[in-house]
């Protein structure tokens, strides 16, 4: 079969393009060739996705079965894929978001029939968009699309919610005693999947025709609260972790660009039902526990200390709510 991946090289793309390699699909991954990231096997295919003219090179003579666009994040994004696409595919996939269900959540328990509505955070709002779009578009002309929700997933980045997400700043806090935020008292719940997992069920899902017009989640079924996610980390560096729990609406007054995915996301209790993606996909199982997975993240630092980049901007961003959220408390103590 062959597939176009758009992207194909970011955190979670990358590990599931070389699972789609594994499987023996043909796979294409086009991109603007910026990330020094090799997946052996692969063809590439240079091209800025927001150039139509530089694609329509890249792609002069070939065929695709299924494409998968790994970076649309508005309608706008859709339609260019509408254009690019329509009437040249079997399926196309969109990866949106599961930061798209309803919040607050009515419900801790999270199924594809969840209402999609988040007033707190553009992102979501937009991949929402993107979602109703691809979806009238199977409704009214009979476009192939498939939409994929991943939830927090990792493979060498750190599935956190303040600490940096494609840095080493985190852990390189926790090994020098520095103290590590926390949102709320740490104890709500939440789901962290492993690349390799999701790799599993989304590779079940290309070239699966049933999927055609569907929505799935696809995480892990271990459940965590945040406390234990930065506490594993701390573990497996065989380190203390020095938590300070601060409010999450603190946290967006004092650094409002958090405002977004701690309110409209992590803030809240979140389990997801993987009923849907094991019926589709009957031989999937997430099979990665996170004090295994952590251990894999950290390896891959271990192994380039160039990846061991510590972020200013982050470790000033911390400093400047715990220091914020340090004289608050000084104040209701006297």
């Amino acid at each position: 079969m062959k597939v176009l991946f758009i992207g194909g090289t970011g955190f979670i793309s990358t590990s599931v393009s070389r699972q789609a390699i594994d499987l023996g699909l043909d796979l294409y991954l086009l991109n603007r060739g910026t990330r020094k990231v090799d997946v052996p096997g692969s063809h590439r295919l240079i091209g800025d996705v927001r150039r139509p003219g530089e694609v329509e090179t890249a792609l002069q003579g070939l065929e695709f079965d299924v494409v998968v666009d790994w970076t649309a994040y508005t309608p706008e994004d859709i339609e260019r894929d509408l254009a690019l696409f329509r009437g040249r595919i079997r399926q196309f996939i969109f990866i949106s978001s599961a930061s798209v269900y309803q919040k607050p959540p009515a419900h801790y328990l999270i199924t594809e029939s969840t209402p999609l509505c988040n007033p707190y955070w553009d992102y979501a709002r937009n991949k929402i968009a993107c979602e109703d779009r691809l979806i009238r578009a199977y409704r009214e002309e009979g476009f192939p699309a498939t939409i994929v929700r991943p939830s927090l997933t990792y493979a060498s980045n750190f599935p956190i919610a303040i600490g940096g997400w494609g840095c080493y700043t985190l852990a390189d806090r926790l090994k020098n005693g520095r103290s590590i935020i926390v949102h709320g008292d740490g104890s709500s719940l939440w789901v962290v999947t492993h690349a390799e997992d999701f790799g599993r069920g989304f590779l079940g899902l290309i070239g699966n025709w049933q999927a055609l017009g569907h929505a799935f989640h696809i995480t892990s079924d271990e459940v965590l609260t945040w406390d234990q996610i930065y506490q594993t980390i701390a573990e497996s560096l065989d380190v203390e972790a020095n938590i300070v729990h601060i409010p999450s609406d603190f946290i967006a007054r004092v650094a409002p660009q958090r405002a977004g995915s701690l309110l409209g996301d992590k803030t809240w209790s979140v389990v997801f039902d993987n009923s849907k993606i094991k019926a589709f996909v009957p031989d999937f199982q997430a099979v990665i526990p996170f004090r295994e997975g952590i251990r894999r993240t950290l390896a891959w630092f271990d192994e380039d200390e160039q990846r061991k980049r510590v972020d200013k901007a982050v470790n000033e961003e911390m400093d400047c709510i715990l220091s914020a959220y340090a004289k608050q408390s000084q104040c209701v103590d006297k």
